[in-house]
């Protein structure tokens, strides 16, 4: 068999095997579609020897194949979240933890920039409640990466503000996990634990081997205010980073829009005006154009009912913040339909009348109906 060196540069890290891959021999080794998890699997793949199919005789065969076969956006994020899950409950005994945490947020970082309406419809349509305390991390990781990308920060500062949403809460990671299944409120003890949170989060990263301090410095003020100052370090207003800024915001507008044991979520048009505008206390004016810019009022994943009656999803961002585009589920007579419609809420009838939530709606779909392949599990 006619063979073709595989180099590091055409696998990536979450995204299936576009071809067969053989060691020298011919041997068979990975199946197309097959996910690679982690730099330090490449590396060792490409060391021993791996090799393309015959009919991928060049370079560019290779690289043809890669953009035929889509990854999906969706299985990316899912096995982020339960690698993740993996790192933080272990971050104490992890060997490379920096490295392979690093890893994971590339791979989100390259998920959300891959489709990045699937990513945000990910937040609201891919909740499953007790994942919460490991899946709240990603979504505000998905959310910092497309404000910081709008307000031009460099790469490795979105891959240092990705690494430490995915880590903020690390601190409280197994109380969260328990409070989830308590029916009485948290005892005082827990509270206490609860506020200390981000100081000890920053401190079993430290011990985890994580020494970049604009990492750490995220995780312990991911909770600062414009006003209230960014707790322990004691900046406030122009003092606090943008970073900081971007990851404390995203945390807090994924927290209201996420459904859990004890907390009914509210819609993200909601989550929006009680974050910028709290008890009359205006967001920085700029951040707040760049969420709305970002996320806009309706973002995909919100299901809709338009001016028509029908009710859908809004499946992309539009031209505007209420103007996105939508695909009707259900017709105008509560029917079913039997696929998804494309509408455009910039125009009449189909501008949206008002934003559900998912007993309101009361539909059942699933996101690869809506995105396609990209959105498949």
């Amino acid at each position: 068999m006619e063979q073709n060196r595989i180099g590091m540069s055409d696998i990536h890290v979450g995204k299936p095997l576009p071809w067969n891959a053989y060691n020298a021999r011919g041997q068979l080794l990975l199946k197309k579609g097959f996910v690679v998890e982690s730099l330090s699997q490449v590396a060792a793949l490409v060391e021993q020897g791996l090799y393309a199919d015959a009919s991928l005789s060049h370079e560019d065969d290779i690289h043809s194949a890669q953009a035929r076969e889509t990854p999906s956006v969706l299985r990316m994020l899912n096995l982020a979240e339960k690698r993740l899950e993996r790192l933080l409950f272990g971050v104490s005994v992890e060997p490379d933890f920096p490295a392979k945490l690093m890893e994971v947020a590339t791979s989100v970082i390259a998920a959300t920039e891959q489709n990045s309406d699937i990513a945000l419809a990910c937040i609201l349509l891919n909740q499953q409640t007790d994942d919460y305390p490991v899946r709240h991390g990603l979504d505000t990781a998905v959310v910092a990466i497309l404000v910081a990308q709008s307000m031009n920060l460099t790469h490795d500062e979105i891959a240092t503000l990705t690494a430490a949403a995915l880590t903020m809460n690390v601190g409280m990671l197994r109380q969260q996990a328990q409070l989830q299944h308590k029916l009485e409120a948290p005892s005082a003890k827990e509270i206490e634990s609860i506020h200390q949170h981000q100081l000890e989060g920053a401190g079993m990263l430290e011990g985890a081997g994580v020494h970049d301090a604009g990492w750490l410095a995220y995780v312990r003020s991911h909770h600062a205010s414009e006003f209230g100052g960014d707790y322990p370090d004691g900046h406030a207003g122009e003092e606090i980073s943008s970073g900081t800024k971007i990851l404390a915001l995203a945390d807090r507008y994924c927290a209201s829009i996420s459904e859990r044991k004890h907390h009914k979520s509210h819609l993200p048009s909601t989550a929006l005006r009680e974050i910028f505008l709290e008890k009359g206390k205006g967001i920085d004016p700029t951040l707040a154009a760049y969420f709305i810019k970002v996320l806009g009022l309706y973002p995909p994943g919100t299901l809709v009912r338009l001016n028509n009656g029908e009710i859908g999803v809004v499946s992309k961002k539009g031209d505007g913040p209420l103007t996105p585009i939508v695909h009707a589920l259900v017709g105008p007579h509560g029917v079913a339909l039997s696929i998804p419609v494309r509408r455009d809420t910039a125009g009449e009838p189909f501008a949206i009348k008002e934003a559900l939530h998912v007993d309101q709606a009361d539909i059942r779909f699933s996101m690869h109906q809506v995105w396609g392949e990209e959105a498949s599990l």
